[in-house]
């Protein structure tokens, strides 16, 4: 779970990747928790990687990377988002985990191209309202926070697809989840909930992960759904041997139902007479 621990302190390397893919890639060293220039330079980049940098502020130039669609600062010192970060138009990744965040500023909402966002690691006490203003993200991991509760609001997250919040201070599940039918995957991993409603709603899910959790039997999902967690095994097998005796009695039913009919009187085909139609069988009514 989550993006790994911090690699320390010291020197280190990011990496800034410019129009041309790989080609275009450079290093250069972070000392002293600051970035040198040269990044700030290539207007045209479109990856920068600071991670465990030991960063507690990012320049103001940042904002000077109009086509930067990939950032990292995951594992740094920072306790608030840098105001230039969210001037960023093109920005679609963004990792800020492992730092010190306790919210997010109103300007993060214009972050519309962002797509994957990384918040796990933090000091999240409350779900940060302006991500409900970002309705194509597809990804959110706020995994080890202190989340205990989510807004009303959640389902305006259209997009939303992976929601990842294990390691929070949920003590039920949040009523929000239950309008989220565009989910593919949710992690509640590692939280307080003793109970899970009836989940079969969640028409989309593919995988629940809800280890680690005070429950006494696997939520009630779809058949599709994959499960994780404390008696998730066993519940999955004895589905599967439950879905493959439905699939056995529908063959065996969709056999006799394609069956030829017996033929009548003794089993022999009907005589066909010369007009088309067929003639009476010897011995049966009407023969005269």
């Amino acid at each position: 779970m989550g993006s790994g621990g911090s690699a320390g302190r010291g020197a280190r390397l990011a990496a800034a990747e410019g129009p041309g893919g790989g080609g275009g890639e450079g290093r250069l060293e972070v000392r002293g928790g600051r970035v040198p220039a040269a990044p700030w330079a290539q207007r045209g980049l479109r990856k920068l990687y600071l991670s465990d940098a030991g960063l507690r502020e990012v320049p103001a130039e940042l904002a000077a990377l109009r086509h930067l669609r990939t950032l990292a600062l995951d594992g740094n010192e920072l306790l608030e988002v840098p105001e230039a970060l969210c001037r960023l138009p093109r920005l679609a990744h963004l990792y800020l985990g492992r730092n010190g965040l306790q919210g997010l500023p109103p300007a993060f909402a214009r972050l519309q191209s962002l797509r994957c966002l990384w918040l796990e690691g933090n000091f999240l006490a409350r779900f940060p309202r302006a991500l409900l203003l970002l309705p194509d993200l597809r990804s959110l991991q706020l995994g080890d926070n202190r989340l205990a509760r989510l807004p009303a609001g959640l389902p305006r997250m259209a997009g939303l697809r992976g929601l990842w919040l294990y390691g929070n201070r949920f003590e039920e599940f949040p009523p929000a989840l239950l309008r989220m039918a565009h989910l593919h995957v949710l992690d509640l991993d590692r939280n307080r909930i003793a109970r899970f409603p009836d989940l079969t709603c969640l028409s989309a899910l593919c995988l629940l992960s809800y280890d680690h959790n005070p429950v006494r039997q696997p939520p009630h999902v779809g058949d599709a759904v994959r499960l994780v967690g404390n008696g998730a095994q066993e519940f999955m097998e004895a589905r599967q041997e439950r879905l493959q005796s439905l699939q056995h009695q529908e063959d065996a039913e969709e056999e006799g139902a394609e069956a030829p009919p017996a033929a009548p009187g003794d089993g022999s085909p009907p005589l066909e007479n010369g007009e088309g139609g067929f003639a009476a069988l010897p011995g049966s009514p009407g023969e005269t």
